[in-house]
């Protein structure tokens, strides 16, 4: 059986907007007006049809929204029909995403984030005083001119400006500003009234211990220009990969012993030799700049500032493996990323740089963007897959490896922002001289993103080897002079450690070592005034509301969990909290983490399991 929306026609509007951009629909059978004649009675086309365009769905169902403010069932529709797509699968993916809206919706949204970074910055009490309940109008005091949703959003990834709010504004000619450093909710009505956001500077800050790598171009070029690129050192990169040939790059980022820098850890040498040397064609680059990681902003000030290295970089990356097309999938939350990014990618194109003969070589490659929709589990690679292919954003089981069977069905090559800006400098110094930088199993830079209690919250870049107790100071060290309470390293998946964690050197193999991660750079401080009872409930309902729910151990155990807090915060209250709900907590992280299918589930008790038996959270009053 499959769900019909039985008369549910588009408006004209939204009609024009899914045809911008899928163009005019080919015949009836693709979504225009049945005409017998034109069309007879025969459909050419088939599955090759069906497997050509359902990977346009997210774009589709983006284009829809942003002219009304939310996908109705007649667009849905008319969506499907020119997609072939069938629409009790199509209705499965629009409600797999928190920022698509499936009721009528003003037209302007506000996203305020509440998330742990915000909290820590007062966004709870902007709530309470300014602003009505979650996703309803703000209050008469509040009120504004043009019609506005309010709703509580996870991290925006403005964690070093926090609190931050995004307004995203639908309409024939759709919009998106963020308002950042908020103090009260007539700030962002002001925004909405048209008299301009809170400016936004960039974070960047000097390494007195070595040589900025990563960031050194960060707030000095021109992030608009490709000359600006180009006389900063741009494409010398690329030129030299083009020298060295595809093994040759490969080689140099294999010696360099560059790690995936969005978590993992993985070798990224060793990704790229396996995608190189697979026979089945074609292969596909894909670049994770799905960063919803709380506490994470890192890829966005490197999309948003140096768009032009990200996609050199990719250049490179796609030359070593023999890939001809690539995608950026950024998320939904970052609309000035993906405009500049867009922008880059259609002045390389226009330079030779991109497209069939990049510098004039032989050398075939493009790029197109993607953009997410809401989902924290995108961030997992094949969850990310199967967004890209217009499918709902659950992980798929490994093996098959996505090196062998990645987008589409074929190998790809997947890295996050981070991870890929190094390949340029790897290229230029050769792999050897890079991994000078760092220890030997963990070599070159790092970007870290502090935020919280900290005197100059931003993204710092330090050679891998500097203690945490060093980063904090070259951030100013805690804000306002308070004592410290712990830090959060890794952000929601990753763990928290006390201040006798202080002299720990950032490295993977030091934290492995502390049964910490570093996961994708979170360093976020707690003074001693934090309520860490608070935070972890939070957390905790962050992964419950991001699971995908495909998996029994996580759909299930993120409630679990989310209860069992609820119950300690309140027995802790009593002075009642007691060792057999600690116990289960402790039973239950370890169920997830043995049965889930992947990384969210197998990390969803860590940040909380930490903060118990660290920090002692919940220990106090009668939970010996």
């Amino acid at each position: 059986m499959d769900l019909h929306i039985v008369g549910a026609e588009p408006s004209d509007e939204e009609r024009a907007a899914v045809d911008a951009l899928l163009g005019p629909p080919e015949s009836g059978w693709f979504g225009g007006r049945r005409n017998a004649v034109a069309d007879g009675r025969t459909s050419y086309g088939g599955l090759q049809t069906v497997t050509d365009r359902r990977d346009l769905l997210l774009p589709a169902l983006h284009a829809a929204q942003d002219r009304i403010g939310w996908i109705s069932r007649g667009a849905l529709n008319y969506i499907c029909r020119r997609l072939v797509v069938p629409p009790a699968e199509a209705w499965g993916v629009v409600t797999f995403y928190h920022l698509f809206e499936t009721e009528p919706h003003d037209p302007i949204a506000i996203h305020v984030c509440d998330d742990i970074a915000c909290r820590l910055r007062g966004a709870e009490s902007l709530f309470a005083e300014h602003l009505a309940p979650a996703g309803s109008h703000p209050a008469p005091s509040t009120r504004h001119a043009a019609p506005a949703a309010w709703h509580r959003s996870p991290c925006l990834g403005l964690c070093d400006h926090a609190p931050a709010a995004l307004i995203v504004r639908a309409g024939a000619t759709p919009s998106a500003d963020v308002v950042t450093s908020i103090a009260s909710a007539a700030e962002i009505t002001t925004a909405i009234q048209g008299a301009g956001t809170t400016a936004r500077s960039f974070s960047r800050a000097s390494d007195e211990t070595g040589p900025i790598k990563l960031l050194r171009r960060v707030g000095v070029v021109d992030p608009t220009s490709l000359e600006s690129y180009r006389t900063h050192g741009g494409y010398r990169a690329l030129a030299r990969a083009f020298a060295l040939g595809p093994a040759g790059v490969i080689q140099q980022v294999v010696t360099a012993n560059l790690l995936g820098r969005g978590g993992a850890a993985f070798p990224t040498g060793r990704k790229w030799e396996a995608v190189a040397r697979e026979a089945a064609q074609p292969h596909f680059i894909v670049c994770n700049a799905d960063e919803s990681e709380p506490g994470t902003f890192k890829d966005r000030i490197l999309l948003e500032d140096d768009p032009f290295a990200l996609i050199e970089a990719m250049t490179i990356a796609a030359f070593a493996t023999g890939c001809e097309h690539g995608f950026i999938y950024i998320r939904g939350e970052y609309p000035l990323a993906r405009q500049r990014v867009q922008q880059a990618i259609d002045t390389a194109r226009a330079a030779g740089l991109l497209g069939a003969r990049v510098m004039e070589h032989a050398v075939a490659f493009d790029l197109e963007i993607r953009r997410g929709a809401g989902a924290y589990i995108c961030g997992e690679e094949t969850a990310l897959f199967n967004s890209l292919e217009g499918k709902r954003g659950e992980p798929r089981s490994k093996p098959p490896f996505p090196a062998q069977v990645g987008l589409f069905g074929k190998p790809t090559v997947v890295n996050n922002v981070e991870t890929l800006f190094n390949v340029i400098d790897i290229v230029l110094e050769g792999g050897e001289a890079w991994a000078q930088v760092g220890t030997k199993a963990s070599t070159g830079t790092r970007l870290f993103c502090l935020s919280g209690h900290v005197t100059r919250p931003g993204l710092y870049e330090a050679p891998f080897g500097i203690t945490l107790g060093e980063l904090l100071q070259r951030a100013g060290g805690v804000a306002n002079g308070r004592a410290l309470q712990a830090i959060l390293l890794g952000g929601a998946a990753g763990s928290f450690v006390g201040p006798d964690a202080l002299a720990m050197p950032l490295t993977f193999e030091d934290a492995r070592a502390a049964g910490t991660t570093l996961g994708s750079g979170v360093v976020m401080v707690f003074d001693d005034t934090a309520d860490l009872t608070d935070t972890l409930l939070r957390i905790a309902q962050f992964m419950q509301d991001e699971s995908c729910g495909q998996c029994v151990p996580c759909r299930v155990g993120t409630v679990r969990q989310t209860e069992l807090l609820e119950r300690l915060r309140d027995g802790a209250r009593r002075g009642a909290a007691t060792r057999e709900d600690l116990l289960l907590l402790t039973e239950l992280g370890q169920a997830m983490r043995d049965a889930s299918i992947c990384g969210l589930g197998q990390t969803a008790s860590s940040a909380i399991e930490s903060a118990v038996s660290r920090l002692q959270v919940f220990r106090q009053g009668g939970a010996a």
